[in-house]
């Protein structure tokens, strides 16, 4: 199937294209200019035939969800492997980059958060998918998954800035993961206020957050900390590598390992501490537990007393204090209560009522 043939203008949020090869970008860039972005009239071979012949071109190829029809025809045309095209195929992947002689896969993973009024133990406040990178000497087509992160505000911000392209495919690379690092950078902010609000109600008298909450939050913690934390190898491999990344882009991939390690950082502290907070709800419950238990058991014991003393006088034996007396069943009644009364001080002043 020719991707050409199928491609259409990006949709409204809320409406779902019905064809899944859709190219949502396709740009011919010559020292940092488009000069060509031929839309649903792309010839892929062409254009890439161009890129080659002249220096300083590169094209980005944009995809959202294609079919794998439409990823053997890129394949064809930009020489990609089979195992990274076979990858792409599958939605869930881990985050990694891989080299394919002069070919780069890279996986990443972008994430959204979600907003919400209030906090319930079936909120969702993350979002993620999967972005997908092929980076050659003369080209870059990233694949995205999912509605999480779209590129095309960040083609603009490129197309104004023809001084950065002009480094080239990797430019590109950059941008783009310098636009997720960033939004990482975002949700952590954002997540810091969930935490907080979560610690300030579990101390709080009378406290509404239950278990359920704080493990809800922390599942949305570990489905964010999946997609920042194994971003750090990739980083490191492309701010190190000396074999296909020109220094000045060594320099800035450097950068956005620094602002990574700072959202990494921040993830691991949210994690330490929602794993005491939950450790903290827990031990409350159980406190709870054991003063509900002493009160049922000091009433128990109250009236174990009484029943005692009522059980005894039940017996029906001739010879027993006070039966013939006058006034001997309101006596024992009056015993009673106070017997009662005074086990009751006693269980009060030792905290257990």
């Amino acid at each position: 199937m020719d991707v050409r043939r199928n491609w259409q203008p990006p949709q409204p949020a809320g409406r779902r294209r019905a064809d899944h090869t859709a190219i949502v970008g396709c740009d011919l860039f010559v020292d940092g200019v488009a000069v060509e972005s031929p839309g649903s009239a792309a010839d892929l071979t062409r254009l890439y035939e161009s890129a080659q012949a002249q220096d300083g071109a590169f094209v980005w190829l944009d995809l959202h969800e294609p079919t794998e029809a439409a990823l053997s025809r890129l394949a064809e045309v930009f020489g990609l492997h089979p195992l990274a095209v076979e990858d792409v195929l599958h939605r869930e992947q881990r985050v990694k980059i891989e080299r394919y002689e002069d070919v780069v896969f890279l996986v990443v993973r972008a994430a959204q958060y979600v907003e919400h009024d209030r906090f319930t133990a079936t909120s969702e406040i993350v979002s993620t998918g999967f972005v997908r990178l092929f980076v050659g000497p003369r080209f870059v087509i990233t694949v995205r998954q999912g509605t999480v992160m779209e590129l095309g505000s960040l083609r603009a911000d490129l197309g104004s800035d023809p001084v950065t392209l002009t480094q080239g495919p990797w430019a590109v690379v950059h941008a783009i993961l310098d636009r997720l690092v960033d939004v990482y950078v975002d949700i952590a902010a954002a997540m810091q206020t969930d935490v907080d609000l979560i610690e300030v109600a579990v101390f709080a008298s009378g406290s509404p957050v239950t278990v359920e909450q704080i493990y809800q939050l922390k599942r949305q913690l570990m489905k964010f900390k999946a997609a920042v934390l194994p971003l750090q190898r990739p980083l490191a491999a492309l701010a190190g590598s000396k074999q296909f990344l020109p220094r000045e882009i060594r320099r800035y991939f450097s950068d956005v390992a620094d602002h990574h390690s700072a959202a990494v950082e921040q993830v691991v502290a949210f994690d330490d501490v929602l794993n005491a907070l939950l450790q903290a709800c827990l031990t409350q419950l159980t406190v709870d537990q054991n003063n509900d238990m002493r009160k049922i058991a000091s009433w128990a014991a109250i009236a174990a007393l009484v029943t005692a003393i009522a059980g005894i006088y039940g017996m029906n034996f001739a010879h027993m204090p006070e039966l013939t007396w006058q006034y001997g069943y309101p006596s024992v009644i009056l015993f009673m209560l106070l017997a009662a009364g005074g086990l009751y001080w006693v269980l009060r002043r030792a905290g257990w009522l």
